[in-house]
Protein backbone atom coordinates (compact mmCIF):
# COMPACT_ATOMS: atom_id res chain seq x y z
CA UNK A 1 0.00 0.00 0.00
CA UNK A 2 2.93 2.53 1.28
CA UNK A 3 4.53 1.74 -2.50
CA UNK A 4 1.05 2.28 -4.46
CA UNK A 5 0.62 5.28 -2.72
CA UNK A 6 4.31 6.51 -3.48
CA UNK A 7 4.30 5.55 -6.75
CA UNK A 8 1.13 6.93 -7.80
CA UNK A 9 2.51 10.43 -6.12
CA UNK A 10 5.49 10.46 -8.27
CA UNK A 11 3.41 9.58 -11.48
CA UNK A 12 1.23 12.62 -10.30
CA UNK A 13 4.53 15.24 -10.71
CA UNK A 14 4.47 13.84 -14.77
CA UNK A 15 7.82 11.02 -14.17
CA UNK A 16 6.93 8.24 -16.83
CA UNK A 17 5.65 4.95 -15.46
CA UNK A 18 9.01 3.14 -15.32
CA UNK A 19 10.90 6.16 -14.13
CA UNK A 20 8.24 6.12 -11.71
CA UNK A 21 8.93 2.48 -10.29
CA UNK A 22 12.85 2.80 -10.46
CA UNK A 23 12.90 6.07 -8.17
CA UNK A 24 10.69 4.56 -5.90
CA UNK A 25 12.41 1.31 -5.46
CA UNK A 26 14.51 2.55 -2.87
CA UNK A 27 11.41 3.54 -0.51
CA UNK A 28 9.77 0.28 -0.76
CA UNK A 29 8.42 -1.50 2.43
CA UNK A 30 10.90 -4.21 3.16
CA UNK A 31 8.54 -7.23 2.99
CA UNK A 32 8.35 -6.28 -1.16
CA UNK A 33 11.50 -4.90 -1.18
CA UNK A 34 13.18 -8.28 -3.12
CA UNK A 35 10.09 -8.46 -5.77
CA UNK A 36 9.95 -5.04 -6.13
CA UNK A 37 14.14 -4.81 -6.50
CA UNK A 38 14.20 -7.55 -9.08
CA UNK A 39 11.45 -5.49 -11.61
CA UNK A 40 13.48 -2.75 -11.17
CA UNK A 41 16.84 -4.39 -12.25
CA UNK A 42 14.44 -5.75 -15.28
CA UNK A 43 13.21 -2.22 -16.42
CA UNK A 44 17.22 -1.13 -16.01
CA UNK A 45 17.79 -4.26 -18.29
CA UNK A 46 15.25 -2.81 -20.53
CA UNK A 47 12.73 -5.57 -20.44
CA UNK A 48 9.46 -4.70 -21.86
CA UNK A 49 7.59 -3.27 -19.22
CA UNK A 50 4.49 -5.81 -19.70
CA UNK A 51 6.72 -8.68 -19.25
CA UNK A 52 8.82 -7.28 -16.51
CA UNK A 53 5.60 -6.65 -14.46
CA UNK A 54 4.32 -10.13 -15.45
CA UNK A 55 7.35 -11.30 -13.53
CA UNK A 56 6.90 -9.34 -10.48
CA UNK A 57 3.55 -10.63 -9.98
CA UNK A 58 4.81 -14.05 -10.38
CA UNK A 59 7.63 -13.41 -8.06
CA UNK A 60 5.02 -11.61 -5.33
CA UNK A 61 2.74 -15.01 -5.66
CA UNK A 62 -0.32 -12.91 -4.15
CA UNK A 63 -3.75 -11.82 -5.71
CA UNK A 64 -3.12 -8.56 -4.14
CA UNK A 65 0.54 -7.80 -6.16
CA UNK A 66 -1.36 -9.31 -9.12
CA UNK A 67 -3.77 -6.25 -8.78
CA UNK A 68 -0.77 -3.81 -8.58
CA UNK A 69 0.38 -5.79 -11.36
CA UNK A 70 -2.68 -5.96 -14.00
CA UNK A 71 -3.53 -1.93 -12.51
CA UNK A 72 0.92 -0.92 -14.16
CA UNK A 73 0.27 -3.34 -17.05
CA UNK A 74 -2.79 -1.40 -17.97
CA UNK A 75 -1.02 2.09 -17.61
CA UNK A 76 1.80 0.71 -19.80
CA UNK A 77 -0.06 -0.65 -22.12
CA UNK A 78 -2.72 2.63 -22.61
CA UNK A 79 -0.32 5.07 -21.75
CA UNK A 80 -3.59 6.68 -20.18
CA UNK A 81 -3.11 10.09 -17.63
CA UNK A 82 -5.27 8.69 -14.74
CA UNK A 83 -2.84 6.37 -13.78
CA UNK A 84 -1.94 8.01 -10.94
CA UNK A 85 -5.41 7.89 -9.30
CA UNK A 86 -5.96 4.72 -10.29
CA UNK A 87 -2.94 3.52 -8.56
CA UNK A 88 -4.28 5.84 -5.44
CA UNK A 89 -7.66 3.98 -5.56
CA UNK A 90 -5.88 0.94 -5.59
CA UNK A 91 -3.65 1.81 -2.35
CA UNK A 92 -7.33 2.29 -0.54
CA UNK A 93 -8.13 -1.00 -1.94
CA UNK A 94 -4.55 -2.68 -0.59
CA UNK A 95 -5.31 -1.43 2.59
CA UNK A 96 -8.46 -2.56 3.68
CA UNK A 97 -7.10 -5.51 1.85
CA UNK A 98 -4.42 -5.92 4.52
CA UNK A 99 -6.33 -4.71 7.21
CA UNK A 100 -8.79 -7.42 6.59
CA UNK A 101 -5.41 -10.48 6.60
CA UNK A 102 -4.71 -9.05 9.83
CA UNK A 103 -7.87 -8.88 11.16
CA UNK A 104 -8.27 -12.85 10.18
CA UNK A 105 -4.88 -13.70 11.21
CA UNK A 106 -5.04 -13.06 14.66
CA UNK A 107 -8.57 -15.01 14.54
CA UNK A 108 -6.71 -18.09 13.33
CA UNK A 109 -3.96 -17.02 16.56
CA UNK A 110 -6.66 -18.34 18.93
CA UNK A 111 -6.74 -21.91 18.24
CA UNK A 112 -3.81 -22.24 17.31
CA UNK A 113 -2.24 -21.06 20.78
CA UNK A 114 -5.56 -23.13 22.44
CA UNK A 115 -4.21 -26.25 20.59
CA UNK A 116 -0.64 -25.73 21.73
CA UNK A 117 -1.41 -25.36 25.72
CA UNK A 118 -3.65 -28.37 25.21
CA UNK A 119 -1.18 -29.97 24.09
CA UNK A 120 1.18 -29.03 26.82
CA UNK A 121 -1.18 -29.41 29.34
CA UNK A 122 -1.51 -33.13 27.89
CA UNK A 123 1.83 -34.33 27.78
CA UNK A 124 2.46 -32.74 31.21
CA UNK A 125 0.07 -34.83 32.35
CA UNK A 126 1.02 -37.73 30.42
CA UNK A 127 4.70 -37.30 32.34
CA UNK A 128 3.32 -37.09 35.74
CA UNK A 129 1.38 -40.29 35.61
CA UNK A 130 4.09 -41.98 33.65
CA UNK A 131 6.22 -41.69 36.80
CA UNK A 132 3.75 -42.78 39.36
CA UNK A 133 4.41 -46.49 37.19
CA UNK A 134 0.62 -47.56 37.79
CA UNK A 135 -1.02 -45.60 34.95
CA UNK A 136 1.42 -46.88 32.73
CA UNK A 137 1.37 -50.28 33.49
CA UNK A 138 -1.75 -51.47 31.04
CA UNK A 139 0.52 -50.23 28.27
CA UNK A 140 3.19 -52.24 28.79
CA UNK A 141 1.84 -55.03 27.02
CA UNK A 142 1.55 -55.64 23.41
CA UNK A 143 -2.00 -54.79 23.05
CA UNK A 144 -1.56 -51.82 25.55
CA UNK A 145 1.13 -50.41 23.65
CA UNK A 146 -0.90 -50.77 20.23
CA UNK A 147 -3.98 -48.74 22.19
CA UNK A 148 -1.15 -46.11 23.11
CA UNK A 149 0.40 -45.79 19.46
CA UNK A 150 -3.51 -45.75 18.26
CA UNK A 151 -4.59 -43.22 20.64
CA UNK A 152 -1.29 -41.38 19.92
CA UNK A 153 -1.64 -41.61 16.02
CA UNK A 154 -5.56 -40.05 16.88
CA UNK A 155 -4.26 -37.33 18.60
CA UNK A 156 -1.34 -36.43 15.83
CA UNK A 157 -4.15 -36.86 13.70
CA UNK A 158 -6.62 -34.00 14.99
CA UNK A 159 -3.76 -31.42 15.84
CA UNK A 160 -3.11 -32.11 12.18
CA UNK A 161 -6.62 -31.70 10.91
CA UNK A 162 -6.80 -28.58 13.38
CA UNK A 163 -3.74 -27.11 11.70
CA UNK A 164 -5.15 -27.49 8.12
CA UNK A 165 -8.49 -25.70 9.70
CA UNK A 166 -6.51 -22.49 10.07
CA UNK A 167 -4.29 -22.42 7.29
CA UNK A 168 -6.43 -20.12 4.56
CA UNK A 169 -7.57 -21.02 0.75
CA UNK A 170 -5.55 -19.32 -1.72
CA UNK A 171 -7.20 -15.88 -3.29
CA UNK A 172 -7.32 -16.88 -7.23
CA UNK A 173 -4.56 -15.39 -8.94
CA UNK A 174 -5.05 -12.99 -12.05
CA UNK A 175 -1.68 -13.11 -12.78
CA UNK A 176 0.94 -15.46 -12.20
CA UNK A 177 2.19 -19.45 -13.61
CA UNK A 178 -1.72 -21.08 -13.12
CA UNK A 179 -3.21 -17.55 -14.62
Amino acid sequence: EEWVRTLSTVLRAGVGMEQAIMATAHTVPDPIRPEVTRLTARLHARWPTTEALRAFAVEFGDATGDLVAVELILGSVLRAHGLSAALEALAGDVAADVRGRRAVEADRATPRATARMVTITTLTVLGVLALTGDYIEPYTTMPGMLLFALLLAAYAGCLIWMRRLTIPAPLPRLLGPKA
